[in-house]
Protein backbone atom coordinates (compact mmCIF):
# COMPACT_ATOMS: atom_id res chain seq x y z
CA UNK A 1 0.00 0.00 0.00
CA UNK A 2 1.43 3.45 -0.93
CA UNK A 3 0.76 6.73 1.21
CA UNK A 4 1.52 10.19 0.99
CA UNK A 5 3.69 10.94 -2.08
CA UNK A 6 6.84 11.20 -3.74
CA UNK A 7 8.35 15.22 -3.45
CA UNK A 8 10.32 17.50 -2.06
CA UNK A 9 11.16 15.46 1.33
CA UNK A 10 14.06 13.64 1.50
CA UNK A 11 12.47 10.86 3.65
CA UNK A 12 11.08 7.99 2.29
CA UNK A 13 9.52 5.78 4.72
CA UNK A 14 9.05 2.12 4.33
CA UNK A 15 6.82 -0.38 7.16
CA UNK A 16 7.90 -4.35 6.37
CA UNK A 17 5.12 -5.23 8.87
CA UNK A 18 2.46 -2.83 9.05
CA UNK A 19 -0.99 -5.48 8.41
CA UNK A 20 -2.28 -8.72 8.92
CA UNK A 21 -3.67 -8.91 5.68
CA UNK A 22 -4.09 -13.26 4.79
CA UNK A 23 -4.58 -14.28 1.08
CA UNK A 24 -7.89 -15.69 0.80
CA UNK A 25 -6.27 -19.39 -0.11
CA UNK A 26 -4.37 -19.58 3.48
CA UNK A 27 -7.57 -19.13 5.31
CA UNK A 28 -6.47 -18.06 8.75
CA UNK A 29 -3.47 -20.16 8.59
CA UNK A 30 -4.51 -21.88 11.65
CA UNK A 31 -4.11 -19.54 14.22
CA UNK A 32 -6.92 -18.03 16.72
CA UNK A 33 -8.61 -15.31 16.16
CA UNK A 34 -7.25 -13.41 19.28
CA UNK A 35 -3.46 -14.10 17.89
CA UNK A 36 -3.88 -11.85 15.23
CA UNK A 37 -4.09 -9.01 17.58
CA UNK A 38 -0.52 -9.74 18.74
CA UNK A 39 2.46 -8.94 17.66
CA UNK A 40 3.67 -12.03 16.00
CA UNK A 41 0.79 -10.64 12.86
CA UNK A 42 1.83 -7.49 12.17
CA UNK A 43 3.93 -4.51 14.13
CA UNK A 44 1.19 -2.81 16.53
CA UNK A 45 0.48 1.06 15.63
CA UNK A 46 2.54 1.56 12.89
CA UNK A 47 0.11 1.71 10.25
CA UNK A 48 -1.55 4.89 12.13
CA UNK A 49 1.42 6.28 13.01
CA UNK A 50 3.03 5.69 9.88
CA UNK A 51 0.29 7.33 7.64
CA UNK A 52 0.07 9.97 9.83
CA UNK A 53 3.89 10.46 9.92
CA UNK A 54 3.81 10.40 5.78
CA UNK A 55 1.24 13.78 6.31
CA UNK A 56 3.00 15.77 8.57
CA UNK A 57 6.45 15.08 6.39
CA UNK A 58 4.52 15.34 3.25
CA UNK A 59 6.18 12.38 2.45
CA UNK A 60 5.63 8.60 0.90
CA UNK A 61 4.98 6.16 2.83
CA UNK A 62 5.19 2.44 0.88
CA UNK A 63 3.57 -0.10 3.71
CA UNK A 64 3.27 -4.34 3.72
CA UNK A 65 -0.26 -4.78 4.33
CA UNK A 66 0.08 -8.62 4.56
CA UNK A 67 0.67 -10.24 7.68
CA UNK A 68 4.02 -11.29 8.51
CA UNK A 69 2.59 -14.64 9.34
CA UNK A 70 2.30 -15.48 5.92
CA UNK A 71 5.93 -14.17 5.19
CA UNK A 72 8.29 -11.72 6.83
CA UNK A 73 9.40 -9.11 4.32
CA UNK A 74 12.06 -7.94 6.51
CA UNK A 75 13.85 -11.63 6.31
CA UNK A 76 15.68 -12.20 2.77
CA UNK A 77 13.45 -15.43 1.52
CA UNK A 78 15.00 -18.87 2.98
CA UNK A 79 15.86 -17.01 6.42
CA UNK A 80 14.76 -19.61 9.28
CA UNK A 81 12.23 -16.81 10.38
CA UNK A 82 11.00 -16.07 6.81
CA UNK A 83 7.84 -18.18 7.09
CA UNK A 84 7.34 -18.93 10.62
CA UNK A 85 6.19 -22.30 12.34
CA UNK A 86 5.98 -20.95 15.56
CA UNK A 87 6.12 -17.18 16.64
CA UNK A 88 6.02 -16.51 20.58
CA UNK A 89 4.85 -19.98 21.28
CA UNK A 90 2.03 -19.54 18.87
CA UNK A 91 1.79 -22.65 16.32
CA UNK A 92 1.24 -21.36 12.86
CA UNK A 93 -0.41 -24.59 11.53
CA UNK A 94 -0.56 -23.56 7.86
CA UNK A 95 3.45 -22.93 7.53
CA UNK A 96 3.63 -26.50 8.39
CA UNK A 97 4.29 -29.28 5.75
CA UNK A 98 5.23 -26.09 2.53
CA UNK A 99 6.92 -27.49 0.23
CA UNK A 100 9.51 -24.88 -2.17
CA UNK A 101 6.61 -24.08 -4.38
CA UNK A 102 4.35 -22.71 -1.48
CA UNK A 103 7.42 -20.66 -0.28
CA UNK A 104 8.09 -19.71 -3.45
CA UNK A 105 4.61 -18.50 -4.33
CA UNK A 106 4.15 -16.28 -1.37
CA UNK A 107 8.01 -15.02 -2.09
CA UNK A 108 6.25 -14.40 -5.69
CA UNK A 109 3.11 -12.50 -4.85
CA UNK A 110 4.13 -10.66 -1.52
CA UNK A 111 8.12 -10.34 -0.84
CA UNK A 112 8.90 -9.66 -4.38
CA UNK A 113 6.45 -6.85 -4.99
CA UNK A 114 6.72 -4.80 -1.93
CA UNK A 115 10.41 -4.58 -2.46
CA UNK A 116 10.30 -3.86 -6.18
CA UNK A 117 8.22 -1.35 -5.28
CA UNK A 118 10.92 0.27 -2.79
CA UNK A 119 14.08 -0.19 -5.24
CA UNK A 120 11.71 1.80 -7.63
CA UNK A 121 10.69 4.75 -5.55
CA UNK A 122 14.65 4.84 -4.63
CA UNK A 123 16.05 4.26 -8.49
CA UNK A 124 14.32 7.73 -9.00
CA UNK A 125 15.03 9.43 -6.49
CA UNK A 126 18.86 11.60 -5.87
CA UNK A 127 21.18 9.76 -3.75
CA UNK A 128 22.21 12.96 -2.18
CA UNK A 129 18.96 14.26 -0.62
CA UNK A 130 16.95 11.17 0.28
CA UNK A 131 17.04 8.91 3.32
CA UNK A 132 14.92 5.49 4.02
CA UNK A 133 13.70 5.53 7.38
CA UNK A 134 12.05 2.10 8.24
CA UNK A 135 9.27 1.77 10.72
CA UNK A 136 8.88 -0.87 13.64
CA UNK A 137 7.46 -1.59 16.49
CA UNK A 138 8.31 -4.01 19.51
CA UNK A 139 6.11 -5.95 22.51
CA UNK A 140 6.64 -4.37 26.29
CA UNK A 141 7.58 -7.87 27.01
CA UNK A 142 9.05 -10.92 25.27
CA UNK A 143 9.94 -14.21 27.35
CA UNK A 144 8.64 -13.07 30.22
CA UNK A 145 11.37 -10.09 30.43
CA UNK A 146 10.13 -6.73 30.43
CA UNK A 147 11.73 -4.43 27.91
CA UNK A 148 11.94 -0.70 29.14
CA UNK A 149 13.33 1.20 26.27
CA UNK A 150 10.63 3.85 25.01
CA UNK A 151 11.98 3.55 21.46
CA UNK A 152 15.42 1.90 19.90
CA UNK A 153 17.08 2.83 17.21
CA UNK A 154 19.03 -0.12 15.11
CA UNK A 155 21.71 0.31 12.63
CA UNK A 156 24.72 -1.55 11.59
CA UNK A 157 27.50 -0.39 9.10
CA UNK A 158 26.59 3.40 8.81
CA UNK A 159 25.18 4.47 12.28
CA UNK A 160 25.66 8.19 11.78
CA UNK A 161 21.96 9.41 11.39
CA UNK A 162 20.65 7.32 13.55
CA UNK A 163 22.19 7.98 16.08
CA UNK A 164 21.76 11.92 15.47
CA UNK A 165 18.16 10.87 16.06
CA UNK A 166 18.85 9.08 19.10
CA UNK A 167 20.39 11.59 20.38
CA UNK A 168 17.31 13.87 19.87
CA UNK A 169 15.10 11.49 21.05
CA UNK A 170 16.53 11.58 24.25
CA UNK A 171 16.51 15.26 24.70
CA UNK A 172 12.79 14.50 24.70
CA UNK A 173 12.07 14.44 28.76
CA UNK A 174 12.08 10.85 29.89
CA UNK A 175 12.07 9.04 26.86
CA UNK A 176 14.58 5.51 27.21
CA UNK A 177 16.03 4.80 23.54
CA UNK A 178 17.93 1.63 23.31
CA UNK A 179 21.25 1.32 20.96
CA UNK A 180 20.63 -1.40 19.08
CA UNK A 181 17.92 -2.77 21.43
CA UNK A 182 15.89 -4.51 21.81
CA UNK A 183 17.01 -5.95 18.84
CA UNK A 184 20.16 -5.44 16.58
CA UNK A 185 20.21 -4.64 12.91
CA UNK A 186 22.51 -7.12 11.41
CA UNK A 187 23.09 -8.42 7.34
CA UNK A 188 21.11 -11.50 8.29
CA UNK A 189 18.69 -11.05 10.64
CA UNK A 190 17.17 -8.24 8.17
CA UNK A 191 16.31 -7.01 4.73
CA UNK A 192 14.73 -4.41 4.10
CA UNK A 193 18.10 -1.67 5.16
CA UNK A 194 20.64 -3.87 4.19
CA UNK A 195 19.16 -4.46 0.63
CA UNK A 196 17.72 -0.92 0.12
CA UNK A 197 19.57 1.24 2.33
CA UNK A 198 23.00 0.14 3.03
CA UNK A 199 23.71 -1.53 -0.34
CA UNK A 200 22.79 1.58 -2.31
CA UNK A 201 24.66 4.24 0.69
CA UNK A 202 21.74 5.93 1.40
CA UNK A 203 21.78 7.19 4.66
CA UNK A 204 18.90 5.55 6.75
CA UNK A 205 17.48 4.74 10.40
CA UNK A 206 15.43 1.78 11.50
CA UNK A 207 13.29 2.52 14.61
CA UNK A 208 11.04 1.04 16.75
CA UNK A 209 8.77 1.62 19.13
CA UNK A 210 7.12 0.35 22.32
CA UNK A 211 4.01 -1.06 21.12
CA UNK A 212 2.14 0.12 24.17
CA UNK A 213 3.10 3.49 23.27
CA UNK A 214 1.40 3.68 20.00
CA UNK A 215 -1.34 1.50 20.43
CA UNK A 216 -4.53 4.43 20.23
CA UNK A 217 -4.74 6.89 17.86
CA UNK A 218 -3.73 9.14 20.84
CA UNK A 219 0.03 7.77 21.10
CA UNK A 220 0.31 6.78 17.25
CA UNK A 221 -0.31 10.56 16.36
CA UNK A 222 2.24 11.84 19.52
CA UNK A 223 4.69 9.42 17.90
CA UNK A 224 4.05 10.82 14.38
CA UNK A 225 4.46 14.60 15.88
CA UNK A 226 7.65 14.33 17.73
CA UNK A 227 9.56 12.29 14.90
CA UNK A 228 8.11 14.95 12.39
CA UNK A 229 9.79 17.39 14.35
CA UNK A 230 13.11 15.32 14.73
CA UNK A 231 13.81 13.39 11.95
CA UNK A 232 14.22 16.90 10.03
CA UNK A 233 16.42 18.42 12.66
CA UNK A 234 18.31 14.83 12.41
CA UNK A 235 18.64 15.30 8.92
CA UNK A 236 20.08 19.26 8.99
CA UNK A 237 22.75 18.18 11.69
CA UNK A 238 23.85 15.10 9.38
CA UNK A 239 24.49 17.22 6.17
CA UNK A 240 26.26 19.87 8.66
Amino acid sequence: MIHGRAGASPFVLVSDHAGRAVPAGLGDLGVPAAEWERHIAWDIGMAGMGRHLAGLLDTILIEQAYSRLVIDCNRAPGHPTSVVRVSDGTAVPGNLDLDDDDVAARVAAIFRPYHDRIAAELAGRPADSTIVVALHSFTPEMGGVARPWHAGILHNHAPRFGLMLKALLEEETGLLVGDNEPYALTDTSDYTIPTHAEARGLPHVELEIRQDLVADADGQREWAERLARLLPLAWERYRA
